[in-house]
């Protein structure tokens, strides 16, 4: 438990000598023979929100599922260390007894069950004394979340629902929240109103591990990031880096040059290189 804790997933205590979380020449297969990850190396700095961007089928997914521990005797190269403490190949159920907190695509909600009962899952096992402050944080950053506490969660809307994913992941007190394409399927203000709430509990000093198509609002929030293309990271740096680059402008971004609108951007795809 957190010493002089603020706010879910804010921490006391003095800064670590090793990043928050280190993967480390990673590879995972499926079926011991498909590879979905190439010698993935990534390091997260406590308190930062750091982005993965990638088409469908990068292996963005997978790299969160990897790090969780959901995926069987994977990775099948490579270390993943948390606060130093090497636990690639630990079962999730340990995995997340240190902290890591995954929110997944379909944002893993008992559909059957109302706002309410969703959340009091989130503070299963939990008895300390911050449980009515952290319910009140919840309720504080998604209002409607308490007007519709006894509605049942598969009756929210899509951006509703990923409030609620997000609140009753708070209230686990994350050292580290995964977050799986967080704005899918939702309408340009929801997915706004949502990345907004992401900027509110980074201040809680709880590190975000994002991952996202949508560019534009994750670079937005991020202070760093990766590009991950058929399992490999081909691009990392500072988010105002990662939007200076060229090719994340024309092909992540929008903004292509005027020859490629010349040319036509259905025929015209700039070769990349990296």
């Amino acid at each position: 438990m957190r010493s002089t804790p603020r706010e879910p997933g804010g921490r006391g205590g003095g800064a670590s000598p090793h990043p928050l979380l280190k993967v480390a020449s990673v590879e995972t297969l499926y079926f011991d023979r498909i590879y979905a990850l190439f010698g993935v190396s990534l390091e997260i700095e406590e308190g930062e929100i750091f982005t993965v961007l990638g088409p469908n089928g990068a292996g963005k997914t997978t790299l969160l599922r990897t790090i969780a521990g959901l995926l069987k005797d994977q990775p099948k190269k490579g270390e993943i260390l948390f606060r130093g403490r090497r636990i690639d190949g630990w079962q999730p159920e340990a995995v997340a007894r240190l902290g890591i907190v995954y929110v997944p695509e379909d944002r893993g909600l008992f559909r059957e069950l109302t706002v309410a009962e969703n959340l009091e899952l989130g503070l299963w096992g939990r008895r300390d004394d911050g449980v009515r402050k952290d319910l009140d944080f919840v309720y504080g950053m998604f209002p409607i979340l308490k007007e519709r506490a006894r509605q049942e969660a598969e009756t929210l809307s899509g951006g509703e629902q990923q409030m609620l994913a997000l609140g009753r992941a708070m209230l686990r007190r994350p050292r580290l929240l995964m977050l799986d394409e967080p704005s899918l399927g939702l309408a340009p203000r929801i997915a706004r109103s949502v990345y907004d709430a992401l900027g509110t509990i980074s201040r809680t000093g709880t590190t975000i591990l994002l991952v996202e198509q949508n560019a534009r609002l994750a670079l937005g929030v991020a202070r760093r990031g990766a590009i991950l293309e058929a399992g490999r990271v081909v691009l990392e740096g500072t988010s105002a880096e990662i939007q200076a680059n060229e090719n994340v402008r024309e092909v992540y971004l929008g903004l292509g040059t005027e020859e490629a609108a010349v040319k036509g951007w259905r025929l015209y795809r700039k070769r990349r290189r990296w």
